[in-house]
Formats: C-alpha cells, structure tokens, sequence
C-alpha cells in the first residue's frame, strides 16, 4: 500500500508546491505510481501541471464537500505515472462548509483509502494555514515533508507546525510522523541561509534532508509552462536538487 506523505508549512512561499509537484514528477519518472493531490484553494499544483482549473468540472472540492469518490476525480497528467486530484477556488470554502460535517477531519483519509492501494507515493500540496484542510491532510497521512525556507522568519513557525502535527498524532491519527525537513531557496551566497541550515540541522539531526533545494530561476519559470523541472530544466541546480532529493527518499522509505 502506498506512503501517503502530506506537504505543510502554515508559511507562504517556501516551496511546498514546487517540491509536491517537482518530486512527484522524479518519483515518477523512476518507475513509481504517483498520485499528486491538491487540497490548496489556490490550485498552484494543479496549474503547475498544465491544467487549467476554470475547465474542470470536479475538483478535490466534489470530494470533500460532495463525497465523490476520488477514482472518480482522479486525472492523468502529461508525465507518466503522475495522476492529479485537482484543486480549484472553489475548494476555499470547505474550510467553513466542513465544520457542520460529521467526521470533518478525517473525509480526506476516508477519500484516500479507496485508492492509495493503486499507488506508490501519494503527496498533498496543502494551503499556507494550519486550518481544517491542513488537518485532513495531516489525518490522511502516515509522514510530513516540510519545506523550510533557508532564510530566518519561516523558522518561527515551525514549532507551531510542530506542534500541531503532536495535536493531530494525539487525537486523530497516531501514526503520524515527520518524514523530514527539506531545506528550500538556499543562497549559498548569503550567511545567513548557511546559518539557517546549520540551525535546523542542530536542533532536528537526522531528520533533515541532505538534500538541499536551491534559489533557482528556472524553479520558478517551469509553473508558468506547465511543466515539472524534470521536463523543463533537468540539468538546472533546481532540476538536479530535486533529482536528489527523490533518490534520498527512494533509498529511505
């Protein structure tokens, strides 16, 4: 049965997206069975991969909200082993329309189980907040990936990161652990990412990535094509980050 790894960080802009989409892309292109899903109102993973919400007729939104069956939602993408469950604005507003539901935390893992068995890896891109969509991910998933940004403002929030994640473990799934911690937009140039690195490694060892993902212009370029690195530039410092980062999680579990 496959992993089912969540992407949090309740900051905004640290790479959560670039790395559920990039890294889905390389899991796939090394023979997995990838299934990418989208529970951020905004939909960047969705677009990232080329497909244009305002054309979709269900969304991760009919799941939550409307109980479709996701085999019913799920959609191929251009990549090979890569399956979308696609987010659209309409998703902003199960934050509110959840609440008067029963079991409202765990209707994403209720989702999932019927089809995590046809993959390998299933990775959530979830929303910059630690609301009732970050939860369902957290509920749904057996790890955390967490996109840490090498710069210092992101680090205040992560203990509250953190200590949401012991929330969710204590009351509705205990099972879950933090995968690792990966290290995003490093400037190599700056002492300040360097110390960055050094700090996090200090305090979480063995639970940061040693893979590092770099400030890359062509990181940031690929969305607007609908393209993964992998496809765009695999070659570039981005494309070759990420290329790592999949074989450091391929070689670990």
């Amino acid at each position: 049965m496959g992993r089912i790894y969540a992407l949090a960080n309740q900051k905004g802009g640290v790479g959560k997206t670039t790395t559920a989409v990039n890294l889905g892309a390389y899991l796939a292109d090394a023979g997995k069975r990838v299934l990418l899903v989208d529970v951020d109102p905004q939909g960047n993973a969705t677009s990232s991969l080329g497909v244009d919400k305002s054309a979709l007729s269900r969304s991760m939104y009919d799941v939550l909200i409307g109980a479709e069956p996701a085999a019913n939602v799920v959609m191929l993408t251009a990549r090979l082993g890569l399956d979308l469950l696609p987010s659209t604005p309409h998703l902003a507003g199960a934050e509110v329309e959840m609440v008067e539901l029963t079991g409202r935390e765990m209707r994403l893992r209720r989702a999932l189980d019927a089809v995590r068995a046809r993959y390998d890896y299933v990775l959530i891109d979830t929303p910059p907040s630690l609301g009732m969509l970050t939860v369902n991910a957290l509920t749904a998933s057996d790890g955390v990936l967490i996109p840490v940004q090498c710069e210092y403002l992101p680090l205040e929030g992560l203990s509250q990161l953190l200590q949401t994640i012991e929330l969710v473990r204590q009351n509705l799934n205990p099972g879950l652990t933090v995968r690792g911690l990966v290290m995003t937009m490093y400037d190599a140039r700056t002492n300040l990412a360097r110390q960055v690195v050094d700090e996090v490694r200090t305090h979480f060892a063995s639970s940061v990535f040693r893979s590092i993902i770099p400030r890359s212009i062509r990181l940031g370029e690929a969305p607007s094509y609908g393209e993964p690195i992998i496809s765009y530039s695999p070659e570039s410092s981005g494309g070759r980050a990420y290329a790592a980062l999949c074989q450091e999680l391929l070689e670990e579990g």
